[in-house]
């Protein structure tokens, strides 16, 4: 075990967090951008970035040791300034982007060389989860679990019936005395239309799927072994290279060969057909900011039209929605109902609630027009 490995202390010995902080937020168009992501951003109104916010949750789990983050190298630089206790051999950086799968199982890679009994836990950079408590208790179990060989996710208990998350359907208790909650996945299903999502909830057997993964490194990297044989031997390939000088070497020769695939489709789904996934029920108050939306819905207080920033340069008359100011000049919002203001420097989004979804269509159009300097 290296030091890196023996530096871990915390409440589950031997647990081991990933982030992967990547992705652009399309969909929080203008104030997400490729350059600074909505990982990187306060949306909240906590003082605390999503990033920061997700290394609170993980430090009472991992230690400030045991938390590795994935991110690209443009993004390398602003996670180091608002992580200040995360080590520099724990910081893996991505120099293009090859999907979940790819930074996932890097990171369990790497890890397991250092600590070959490690049990891995995979959670975004850019989610909201409101009972810490509750997470914390529903880790707990998936790691007991996992050390079992079992690949655990967590599964959220839905509040609306939800067209924007895939599903878990939850089957039979797996009886263990250290997770009590654990129970096998029947399977994974993709995001339903209102009507089916309407009959998951009413049913009430199936979770969200937010994403969350658990188990052994040597077991998600089996897995992957199985499913994905070339993209394990040029992870395998990378990690083994991670702690030497011929690191970069390595990351140029494997990386860009490395397929872009969904953890989801590379691991969890398969590996459910065969029956080795498990999950565990949590009320976790849980949301990934999806659009502008479903943040409207997240933000606290009783205010028809929510602010994130500066709620003095909003003037609000009889309208509803959320409003993002620059903080240069007053944006005045009247008799708007469901209304998307979003002001920047560089540019203003004004849409409503209902066309939250298709914000990135905007994204889209101006890539195709060159406007990279605003996407």
């Amino acid at each position: 075990m290296t030091d890196q490995a023996s530096e871990s202390s915390a409440a589950l010995p031997g647990f081991w967090a990933i982030v992967p902080a990547g992705g652009a937020g399309t969909r929080l168009w203008p104030l997400s951008r490729q350059a600074r992501p909505k990982f990187l951003l306060d949306l909240t109104g906590s003082g605390r970035t999503l990033l920061q916010q997700t290394w609170d949750r993980l430090l009472p789990l991992a230690g400030p040791g045991g938390i590795t983050v994935v991110t690209g190298t443009a993004h390398a630089e602003a996670v180091t300034e608002q992580l200040p206790g995360l080590t520099g051999a724990n910081l893996l950086t991505e120099p293009t982007p090859r999907d979940s799968a790819a930074a996932i199982c890097l990171a369990a890679a790497v890890i397991a060389r250092r600590d070959p009994d490690a049990v891995i836990g995979s959670f975004a950079a850019d989610h909201v989860i409101r009972n810490a408590s509750g997470f914390e208790k529903a880790v707990a179990e998936a790691v007991a679990t996992a050390r079992l060989g079992e690949i655990v996710t967590l599964g959220i208990t839905p509040d609306h019936a939800s067209t924007a998350f895939g599903y878990i359907r939850v089957g039979e208790s797996l009886g263990l005395d250290d997770a009590p909650s654990a129970c096998r996945v029947e399977r994974f299903v993709e995001k339903p239309d209102a009507e089916t999502a309407r009959t998951y909830f009413d049913e009430g057997v199936y979770r969200w799927n937010a994403g969350m993964f658990v188990a052994r490194a040597d077991v998600l990297l089996a897995e992957l072994e199985r499913n994905r044989p070339e993209l394990y031997a040029g992870v395998l390939r990378i990690a083994e290279a991670w702690d030497t000088d011929g690191r970069d070497a390595a990351v140029d020769e494997f990386w860009p060969q490395l397929e872009k695939v969904a953890i989801d489709y590379a691991i969890a789904e398969p590996a459910a057909e065969a029956g080795r996934v498990a999950v565990v029920p949590a009320d976790l108050g849980w949301d990934d900011i999806g659009d502008w939306a479903s943040l409207a819905a997240l933000l606290p207080g009783d205010a028809a039209l929510k602010v994130v920033g500066d709620a003095a340069q909003v003037l609000d008359v009889d309208s509803s929605g959320i409003a993002v100011p620059a903080g240069e000049r007053l944006v005045a919002v009247l008799g708007l109902k469901d209304v998307v203001v979003i002001d920047t420097p560089s540019a203003v989004l004004v849409t409503t609630r209902e066309w939250a979804q298709d914000v990135k269509k905007v994204v889209e159009t101006l890539t195709q027009l060159g406007r990279h300097d605003l996407r």
